[in-house]
């Protein structure tokens, strides 16, 4: 579902989302299927409240301006109900830049930032 115009659209709908809650998405692709990201947030902001935003703005964005999603989730959330969360500090950042690089194996993910990932400092 997420791949072609949507996947592109909900690139720029998950910019904006975190941009309006003061998050930033330092990396992250599109899947098919599924979204990998690494975001940077104030202390304040709980990891389950940044999901909530990020879920629940972006599945209703994008219901409004894709009739096909209007159809087929009519009333109920274009995303499932779980997500895995993990905070820089139990991993580094290093550790997690990669993995979502590595999630990029052609089968139509593409990048969510604009430039290419800098190595931490």
């Amino acid at each position: 579902m997420l791949r072609g115009e949507i996947g592109l659209r909900l690139r720029e709908v998950l910019r904006r989302v975190a941009a309006e809650h003061d998050m930033v998405i330092v990396q992250g692709n599109i899947r098919p299927n599924h979204i990998h990201l690494l975001v940077s947030a104030p202390t304040y902001r709980s990891p389950a409240k940044m999901l909530q935003y990020l879920k629940g703005k972006s599945s209703y964005r994008l219901q409004r301006e894709f009739r096909e999603l209007q159809k087929r989730y009519w009333g109920q959330p274009l995303w499932g109900r779980g997500y895995f969360c993990v905070t820089v500090g139990a991993v580094t950042e290093e550790q997690v830049r990669r993995y979502i690089e590595e999630q990029e194996d052609g089968s139509g993910a593409f990048p969510v930032w604009d430039e290419p990932p800098t190595p931490a400092e």
